[in-house]
């Protein structure tokens, strides 16, 4: 990703911040009680452009230590190839993925405020909204919390919930009990998080026919190609994974492997904007459709710009994030969220002044 034409970056500014949960929270296979973000800022000129991902404070390190030199020196290239050279003995995929990502967006959105266009157009959109399913229904939660998140999203619109299951799985079923009977014909989504071996995951996508599941994620490890695949043969229903795709050979080992029926993506952890629209592609050489994982106030834009797009996770813990830091933000519209054309980048600013009570 470069700058637009003439521009030249002058300034990387890099922050952490770390916001509380509003509850402790749990999934099949982690517990935590807050959620760091990393914020990048590059300036051209008076033109500033926002990028983000979710990660530990290291990625901050990485991206000052490693990235903002490619931006600022004397012969700033085209930034994904330079950056790909430079974190080679670094590691490439996991958090030197996400530092990628952070910078990737936010040179995306300098040059759509340079050009004083969207993001959305500048990505030349393919889709006006982006139709969404709300996350949430953390392990940790009671039965009526669970029931009453769930339940709220299907009152605002959304067609599509999911829910965490996998920790104690001798709760789980009480628990969806009451997630069903929360949302009625609502579309009912379930996430492992990996917490299974193959013979559980067979066992509980069995299960899951009960219930009107539609979509099972991470049964196994999504670095169990062969376990998904098996999973994928057995259940009557979709399969997924991708959370976890940091570079495109990551995509490619799902894809070829037949591990998923829908492939996720996430835009803040596979190199950005430019990662998140290969994966797409590639994903579409297969026949598949991608679904969007978490950050959505940026990866509403991602998301609209790919043609093989099924929906974007509205994931409870990004929203409040976003929501806290940023002016700007998306709200939903009957389970759908819709860029805005009207502001140039993708409309995010940071408050400052609030942001600084949850620097990391």
């Amino acid at each position: 990703m470069a700058t637009a034409v003439g521009a030249r970056v002058e300034k990387v500014s890099v922050s952490a911040y770390e916001i509380p949960t509003d509850a402790p929270e749990s999934d099949g296979t982690l517990e935590w009680d807050s959620t760091t973000i990393i914020v990048v800022e590059v300036t051209a000129g008076d033109v500033t452009g926002l990028g983000y991902t979710y990660g530990p404070k290291a990625v901050a390190t990485l991206i000052d230590e490693k990235l903002t030199p490619l931006l600022t020196g004397p012969d700033p290239g085209v930034f994904a190839d330079e950056a790909g050279r430079e974190l080679r003995n670094a590691g490439r995929p996991g958090i030197g993925a996400m530092a990628m990502a952070a910078v990737d967006i936010a040179l995306w959105d300098l040059r759509a405020r340079l050009e004083n266009r969207s993001l959305v157009d500048l990505l030349d959109a393919t889709h006006d909204v982006v139709p969404l399913y709300g996350s949430g229904g953390f392990t940790s939660y009671s039965d009526a919390r669970l029931a009453e998140q769930l339940g709220a999203w299907v009152d605002q619109g959304f067609p599509r919930v999911k829910m965490k299951i996998g920790r104690e799985p001798e709760r789980d079923a009480t628990r969806i009990n009451a997630a069903r009977e929360a949302i009625g014909d609502a579309e009912l989504f379930v996430d492992a998080n990996g917490a299974y071996d193959e013979h559980q995951a067979l066992e509980w996508a069995d299960r899951l026919v009960a219930w009107d599941v539609r979509w099972f994620e991470e049964p196994v490890s999504s670095a169990d190609f062969q376990g998904l695949r098996v999973v994928r043969e057995r259940a009557p229903y979709d399969i997924a994974a991708g959370e976890y795709v940091y570079v495109l050979a990551d995509a490619r080992n799902l894809l070829e492997a037949r591990a998923v029926d829908c492939l996720q993506a996430d835009v803040t952890r596979c190199c950005g904007i430019t990662g998140f629209c290969e994966v797409a592609a590639l994903a579409y050489e297969h026949g598949l459709e991608v679904s969007g994982h978490c950050a959505p106030q940026i990866s509403a834009h991602a998301c609209a710009a790919i043609p093989n797009l099924r929906h974007l996770e509205w994931f409870h813990d990004h929203v409040r994030v976003e929501s806290l830091l940023f002016d700007g933000v998306l709200e939903p519209e009957n389970g759908e969220l819709k860029p805005d054309r009207s502001r140039p980048g993708h409309g995010l600013e940071l408050r400052r002044a609030d942001a600084e009570r949850y620097a990391a």
